[in-house]
């Protein structure tokens, strides 16, 4: 059932990313989505990446997911206070414009230094549950599953015990089952792997 009623939700949200009514009012909504799309910036970092504690970078996630975020939150299915308030009066058109500015911005850099110990470590955890069959072999996710290179280790850490545990509710319950068999002591060093990818990977 979970999959079937989170499968309704990326469906819906699918719709209003390719729907022509959306698209009609998006020429419309555009200055105005952009002119507070910069205000998002103030929390989630200049040009989309987060200097913040806990807070994601934008910057390189696709429009899909991004939108498909935007949508859960907006219908209350994703719980975050801030978030909600800012997604609960937004149009449909709303969600496609800022879905589209997100996706055009440059994808992170990732952090700065890496642990050789615990990238290897986080690499054999990314093998053996298969991370890169969903989220691409660089990582940089697509359609409605997001980029994990290069995102911000706390909140990668953050988002993948909240899936574990099954308290952060997605459009599917793939991560959850996905991060059933990881062990908790475990999710640091993937977490870590992940947020430095983009940097070892160049």
């Amino acid at each position: 059932m979970k999959l079937r009623i989170g499968s309704a939700f990326a469906l819906s949200a699918a719709f209003v990313l390719a729907s022509g009514g959306a698209a009609a009012q998006g020429g419309a909504a555009s200055a105005p989505a952009g002119e507070r799309f910069a205000a998002c910036l103030a929390c989630h970092g200049e040009r989309g990446v987060s200097s913040l504690p806990l807070t994601p970078s934008l910057a390189g996630q696709p429009s899909f997911y991004a939108i498909t975020q935007l949508f859960l939150f907006r219908e209350g299915r994703r719980q975050n206070e801030a978030m909600t308030a800012v997604a609960k009066g937004m149009s449909d058109a709303d969600l496609r414009a800022f879905s589209e500015l997100i996706a055009k911005l440059p994808a992170p850099p990732g952090a700065a230094a890496s642990d050789a110990a615990r990238s290897a470590r986080g690499a054999d955890i990314a093998q053996r549950f298969r991370c890169a069959s969903c989220h691409g072999a660089d990582y940089a996710g697509g359609q409605q599953v997001a980029r994990l290179a290069g995102q911000r280790e706390d909140y990668l850490n953050k988002a993948l015990a909240e899936f574990r545990a099954g308290t952060r509710v997605g459009y599917t319950s793939a991560m959850s089952e996905a991060l059933a068999g990881v062990q908790p002591d475990e999710l640091g060093d993937l977490a870590h792997y992940l947020a430095t990818f983009a940097k070892r990977a160049q």
